[in-house]
Formats: C-alpha cells, structure tokens, sequence
C-alpha cells in the first residue's frame, strides 16, 4: 500500500516545468530529472495543519549537475506563485556579488524568455519585481558586508561551501521573524573548508537524517561521497553514482578532467566530497554492516568501559565493551554545544553516570586518558572502582589503533548502531608516521569530535587482552574475575 505524502511539490513542478531551460538546453522545457522530482517533493512537505515542515534545507551536489538553474526556478516560484506570505521578498546570497548574479542572470533569463513571467514581472538592472505578488528578487553578497534590513521568505545561498564564516547567512536567517513561513535554501558543492560553515551544516543535517538530533524543520539531502567513505576518484561508476544529473551530462569530461585536475579539486568539484587533512580509517560501510540492536548490554554483563574526557569545548565519552563478545555501547556523551562558547563538561554528571555504570554492571576495568580525568579517576580509584591509566600516547594507541581496525573488518564485535558513535569513528582520521598508524583528528583546530571513537579504541584493547587471558584459563574473567590491575602490569601493555 502506497503511503501519500502531503506536499506542496506537485504545485511546484508544474511551475518550474513551464520554464525554459538555458545553456546546451537554451529554450527547451524544463523537464525536471528524477532526483529534482524526489528533491522537491521531499523539500516541500506538509505538516499535518498544512504549513510547510521544513524551515532550512541543505542540498550538497557536484558540479555541472543543474543547481544554478535549479535554485532559479524555485526562487522565481517563491517570487510569482507562492501565496504563504504576502509581498514575497525573495533573496539570492553568495560569497561575491559575481557568484550572486550568476543565479540572478538565470532567473532575469527565464523570466524573459516565459510568456507569462514577462507579463507580471519587471527585470531591473539589480532586482526583478512581480506585479502579481508585489514581490521582489534582489542579490546580496557576502564581499558586500552585512546585508541588514531585508525581510525574506525564501533565501537561496550559493556555494555557501566557499564561506569562511556564517555572518551574510546569520543575518538573513534571523531577518524573517515576521515571515510566516520562511524557507532557507543552502546550495553547494563541497568546497576547501571541511571545518567551515557549510561543512557544520552538512554534519547538523547528517545528524538530524540519523536520528541523533530532532529536528523536523531542518532537511538534508547530499549527493556525492558520504562522510568517511573510501572511494577511487578515477572510476566511472563512482562519477555516476555521484552525479544524478548523469544521464545528461557529457561523460566523455569526466575522462578528461580527471587526468587533467588535480585529485582533491576532482574530488571536491566533482565527486562533492570534502577533502579532509588525513586518510580516512575505516572503509566505507564497514562499521555499519555489525550494527545489532538485539542484545544490548544488560545488568551483571562483565564490560570494560573506556572513558575519554574533555575540559571545554569538545566532548566526553563514556563506552562499553562486553567481554563474552565484543558488543560496544555508548554509556555516556556529553557534547559542546557550537553555539555556547562557554560550555563546560558537566563533571558531577559524568562521575554519577560512571557510578551508575559501575552499580549495573561488572566492570573488570575502567580504563582512561587522565588527561582532564586524573582528579575524578583518583576519587573513583578511592572508592574501590577499578581505574586503569591509558595515556593516549603514540605508544599506546597505535598497537590499539591496530587490534581496533582488524576486529572491525574481520567482523570481531558488534554494536548498538548508536548515531554519535558512528559519528565520531566517521570523523576520525588516521596518522602515519615512522612510529606507526594511530587514529585522530584531521587537526588540531578540528570541531569535529572524535572522543566516543578514542574511548572505543582504548576499551576495545583492552577486552580483547582480557579474552586472550580468560582463552588460557577456563573462563573466570567470564564469571567475574579479577581487575585489571592483577592481571596486566604496565610493562606488560
């Protein structure tokens, strides 16, 4: 049975789809691909009372695949045919005024070349007018300053990947608070700041798709190479895959240009994935294929927990490690909030947590980085818990770097399919150097967590050293055996 879905798309192809195209295609129909179809029809969703779901919305998309005549048809819909709010005022923002006209010129040329468009509407040197609506089409730039003032409904922003900061986008978001249904519209292609504005947005988007935030106003949709996936950027199935628009566009290109450009403009231009400052750790879909959500950790199951902290700023992670077989769980996350430049880890709420985990469950070892935790772990130790120091040192994390990876492709464990887990072993980077592979941040500077990931690493070593010994010794580890500290000395990690 086919499930309807309300949605103001239908009302919006048949408007784009009496416009004419540009370019190669000057003068034809627009005749929507079936990814704009599915693109429209999801963007436009109704709430159950009729108001639009969806506030904000990111489309990530390779280059040459339509987006600038795209976004112009939907802007020109907003000016000319949307009844949501009287007197549309509709917006069209980049980085330079160049790249702001560029989409402004598409839509002068569709209004022109439209036999009704051209009756109800004015194209000026620096704004369209529709006399239907009263409504109006200006471009605004970042290399402009700050654009204050304007009351949008509809925002569409241009290559917002190519921004070094949000203020243009800030400043037209919080001016349409007496809009009744405003829509913001971020186009782009992957662009050189994988820690930049856009990038934050794509990771929001991700997290809300995922679960992990709730957040029906906010829609994503990114066509290109997903986060943490591996893939050669010389394959043609890979170019295929990664450009919807691929039954239309000149193939032979993409043969040329890839021997011609160099791979990360290739890879950002036209395979839309961020290039990020390391190598990604784990093969594309691999951590996802051992998720289980069947049996989950239960009260007396003998773990090792692994805690990774943070002072500010970043993150603490609290995770688990059944020992009979290898099941990961987050038992603990507390994240900085990108907005609050003040936030602090909420420690007392850490520590009960860890008190909670150490009443439910038989905790052979917690094993920890006493960076930011010497202090906690020295009063958990006081009261009897079983605290092992894991400094996360090269030294340390690149024999556990190591175990981590091969039990992950060998299939070794499973995990509660927890979405800020994925997350963070996403954002991972992997480091070589003559001392050996290690997994971190792709730099220092990076928002991009990794501390659930760090936390894994550390507890997974140290399960797996447990089920070796409890493999030599008819299984007491199993019903409860000694801690950590009895059974492996320093010198013996």
């Amino acid at each position: 049975m086919r499930v309807r879905i309300r949605s103001e798309g239908t009302k919006v192809r048949r408007f784009v789809q009496h416009l004419t195209l540009g370019g190669s295609y000057l003068g034809r129909r627009f005749r929507l691909l079936p990814w704009q179809r599915e693109v429209v029809l999801d963007l436009y969703r109704l709430n159950p009372d009729g108001t639009r779901k969806h506030r904000t919305a990111v489309l990530g998309i390779a280059r040459k695949n339509g987006k600038t005549q795209f976004a112009a048809a939907l802007a020109l819909y907003h000016l000319c045919a949307d009844t949501r709010d009287a007197a549309p005022e509709v917006v069209c923002a980049a980085n330079t005024r160049e790249q702001a006209r560029i989409l402004f010129r598409e839509a002068a040329r569709m209004v022109r070349m439209s036999p009704v468009l051209r009756e109800i509407c004015t194209v000026h040197r620096d704004r369209i007018t529709c006399h239907a609506t009263g409504g109006t089409f200006v471009t605004v730039s970042a290399d402009a300053g700050l654009q204050q003032g304007l009351n949008p409904t509809f925002v569409v922003v241009d290559e917002y990947a190519q921004a070094k900061n949000s203020d243009l986008f800030d400043a037209l978001t919080l001016g349409s608070a007496t809009r009744r249904e405003p829509l913001f519209l971020v186009i782009s292609t992957a662009g050189p700041y994988p820690d930049g504005v856009f990038a934050k947005l794509v990771e929001y988007g991700a997290r809300v798709n995922s679960g992990e935030e709730d957040d029906p106003s906010f829609w994503c949709r990114w066509f290109g190479v997903q986060p943490g996936e591996v893939v050669d950027h010389a394959a043609p199935e890979v170019w295929q895959r990664c450009n919807p628009s691929w039954s239309i566009m000149n193939q032979a290109d993409f043969a040329a240009a890839v021997k011609r450009t160099p791979e990360p403009n290739f890879r950002m231009y036209r395979l839309n994935e961020f290039v990020r400052g390391g190598n990604v750790w784990l093969p594309h879909g691999v951590w996802d294929k051992l998720g289980a959500t069947s049996d989950l950790l239960a009260p007396n199951d003998v773990i090792v927990v692994g805690v990774d902290a943070a002072h500010r700023n970043d993150s603490t992670a609290v995770v688990g490690v059944r020992l009979r077989d290898l099941h990961v769980e987050v038992l603990g996350h507390w994240e900085a909030n990108p907005s609050d430049p003040h936030w602090r880890t909420p420690i007392y709420e850490v520590m009960d947590r860890l008190r909670e985990v150490f009443a439910t469950y038989s905790v052979v070892e917690c094993v920890y980085d006493p960076a930011w935790f010497a202090v906690q772990a020295q009063i958990l130790e006081d009261d009897g818990h079983p605290m092992v120091e894991f400094p996360n040192t090269v030294a340390r994390m690149v024999p556990a770097t190591a175990g981590a990876y091969t039990a992950v492709v060998d299939g070794e464990l499973r995990h509660a399919r927890q979405p800020e887990l994925a997350r963070h072993i996403g954002n991972t980077v992997l480091k070589a150097d003559n001392r050996g592979e290690r997994i971190t941040k792709e730099s220092p500077s990076s928002r991009r967590h990794i501390d659930l990931a760090v936390a894994f690493v550390m507890a997974l070593h140290r399960a797996r050293l447990y089920r070796e010994v409890d493999n030599t010794s008819d299984g007491f580890l199993m019903d409860g055996g000694p801690s950590g500290a009895d059974v492996f000395e320093d010198d013996e990690w």
